[in-house]
């Protein structure tokens, strides 16, 4: 079994420093992760850009909320996505859907032409698609190139009978690849991946013990990732390897 990627989600330059220095592969970079996370400044990706060497996909999503934009918000996420790759990013996260919960071509074909075969990942908008096995599959014709999951329950090991389908859908030219997250723990990520055969996972790393960045009252900061946790992460995943 090759290697699995572990992405972890950050929304500092102290939470971007810690998930490297434990496990991670890859970095999800945005902002203000606790409210679901919305796009990270310029600044702060050149400041992880600076200290990280891992690959640093980054967040586009205007504001928080639903995942329905009017045609101003459209391009915003474009104009993001184009700075945002200009800057350094590896790739995008985005996603949009219309009022009836169906996927937002008009959008999503605008944010691809935008990343100019850039890597885009579609979020966890797609946990809110009614109908999830079609959405994918349009997803795969638009050349997507992966979809973040929950298989649409409360945590990815609640929505593994869902992933396992979704994994066995992916395109031939790896179109639509899965990449399951939500409340993904090192405890459950050997059953997600050998249930699955997903070369990559998607995690926050944050638990009970993650430290707090500085701060007091409504100003608490936000939390750090957990680094025994993703080293626990990544141990489990290389004893899956050899086994």
């Amino acid at each position: 079994m090759s290697s699995v990627c572990i992405e972890v989600a950050v929304d500092s330059l102290p939470a971007a420093l810690l998930a490297s220095k434990a496990g991670a592969g890859r970095l999800e970079l945005c902002a203000s992760l606790d409210g679901g996370g919305v796009t990270p400044s310029l600044g702060l990706l050149a400041g992880v850009l600076e200290q990280v060497s891992l690959p640093v996909m980054v967040l586009v999503r205007p504001r928080s909320g639903d995942f329905v934009y009017g045609a101003d918000e459209r391009r915003v996420v474009q104009r993001d996505i184009r700075s945002l790759l200009g800057a350094g990013a590896a790739g995008v996260v985005v996603g949009a859907l219309d009022a009836h919960g169906d996927l937002d071509f008009e959008a999503m074909r605008a944010w691809l032409d935008a990343a100019e075969g850039a890597p885009l990942t579609f979020h966890r908008a797609f946990d809110c698609t009614s109908e999830p096995l079609r959405t994918h599959g349009q997803l795969v014709e638009l050349g997507v190139q992966r979809v973040l999951t929950s298989g649409g329950a409360a945590r990815v090991i609640d929505g593994l009978p869902m992933l396992v389908t979704l994994a066995s859908r992916v395109g031939s030219e790896g179109y639509g690849t899965i990449l399951p997250a939500g409340g993904l723990r090192s405890q459950d990520v050997a059953r997600v991946v050998d249930a699955t055969g997903v070369r990559e996972v998607h995690t926050s790393g944050r638990t009970e013990n993650s430290t707090l960045l500085p701060g007091s009252g409504e100003y608490q900061g936000s939390r750090l990732p957990d680094p025994d946790e993703l080293r626990a992460m990544a141990a489990e995943l290389a004893a899956l390897r050899k086994s």
